[in-house]
């Protein structure tokens, strides 16, 4: 009997990445922030729930998206780069609460490496992580939040900056001028690689990890972009004289090679 695979964020990652285990045999279900959008993915084939995860409380759907699931992966946008002052930890402790009552048992919870502050230099998940900004702060509570949890096992994924498939974020930087931090090493995963990863981690069962998830080149962000710009036809963008000595942040994976044995099927050149 094939296992089933719930994925709550069914967006540009979401999406794709059920595609991928339905053609390795898993069932799937997928959420959607409105009943008319679950609907729509409903006439496209998919198995959708309404879930809406808010500060007062989850309505939709819950129980019936987490019934007989075996995997769910959680990658719901936590919104606080908008600078909205959403309570991100409040929303997700509503949503651990659910889960908890059904009778999921794994969990893969898709965070990101602003855990770690941009002054950090190299760090890997043996590293603190020291963030000073709110929306880092809130994504490390919801992180611990889910790996003190008792009813279930959890595996974090932090997830560098995200591009592939209509996200480049190149096209937002060509043509700009004196841009900051010109020699900070670029820490970015293509989706393909996101995909990998998190199928990797259910076909070898490995939970209760957390991974850094980032390409292993870090070219800097002048090299990189520029010579993107120029790659895509785009009016590469100029960067401002820095400062020497500055320390930047530049995050590295050891347990992507030493427990899920992964490679990489994208480079960064």
């Amino acid at each position: 009997m094939s296992k089933t695979i719930a994925i709550a964020g069914f967006g540009w990652l979401g999406k794709p990445f059920a595609l991928h285990m339905q053609n390795l045999g898993y069932q799937l279900k997928g959420s959607a922030t409105s009943l008319e959008k679950a609907t729509i993915l409903q006439k496209g084939g998919f198995d959708a729930y309404h879930l809406e995860i808010s500060e007062s409380g989850v309505s939709g759907s819950p129980q019936a998206f987490l019934e007989k699931v075996d995997y769910l992966v959680i990658m719901i946008p936590p919104g606080l780069r908008r600078n909205t002052g959403a309570n991100y930890v409040l929303k997700m402790t509503h949503f651990l609460a659910e889960i908890e009552k059904s009778k999921v048992e794994k969990v893969i919870l898709v965070s990101s490496t602003s855990v770690y502050d941009d002054a950090q230099g190299k760090v890997t998940e043996k590293s603190l992580p020291k963030p000073k900004g709110l929306a880092g702060k809130q994504l490390l509570d919801v992180e611990q939040l889910f790996f003190a949890s008792e009813k279930i096992k959890t595996s974090i994924v932090r997830f560098g900056g995200l591009f592939g498939g209509s996200r480049q974020p190149t096209r937002y930087l060509a043509g700009r001028e004196n841009l900051i931090d010109g020699n900070a090493p670029v820490n970015l995963i293509h989706r393909l690689d996101c995909i990998g990863i998190l199928s990797e981690i259910i076909k070898q069962d490995a939970f209760g990890h957390v991974f850094n998830a980032v390409t292993p080149q870090h070219p800097s962000k002048s090299n990189y972009y520029t010579k993107k710009a120029v790659q895509l036809g785009l009016v590469p963008p100029s960067f401002a004289k820095e400062e020497k000595g500055e320390v930047f942040k530049q995050v590295d994976s050891e347990l992507l090679d030493l427990v899920l044995r992964y490679n990489f099927k994208h480079r960064l050149t």
